[in-house]
């Protein structure tokens, strides 16, 4: 399992990576609905990957990753969408909330998975 530096790494520069491809492409995204739906949800990746940037960054400092960094992490990606196209952000809006749904789930899943290793150790 990677730890939370590296994970911080990568995350960092898989954002750096998105948003750059996003902005180049930004006007043939905008070119067809299709398109624009996939522009959205590039954009949705882009507040998964800063949402685990900062969740490890805080991890690392010590501190616990709130609602704070959610909202933060979702106006980047919605100033990103906005970008590109006006449906974007509604897209992006939808997917990160599908996102942050099946990431809550997740998570949930893995600390009751150590919570019943502690238990039994």
């Amino acid at each position: 399992m990677a730890g939370s530096g590296s994970s911080m790494l990568y995350s960092f520069l898989l954002f750096i990576f998105v948003l750059s491809i996003q902005e180049m492409y930004r006007a043939k995204l905008a070119s067809t609905e299709l398109l624009t739906i996939l522009g959205g949800f590039s954009s949705s990746l882009l507040f998964l990957l800063l949402l685990t940037f900062i969740g490890n960054f805080q991890e690392s400092s010590g501190s616990r990753t709130g609602w704070g960094a959610v909202v933060l992490a979702e106006i980047v990606a919605l100033v990103a969408a906005s970008t590109v196209h006006r449906v974007c952000i509604t897209t992006c809006f939808l997917f990160s909330v599908g996102l942050l749904y099946e990431v809550n789930n997740l998570s949930g899943m893995m600390l009751s998975k150590a919570d019943a290793k502690a238990k039994r150790h």
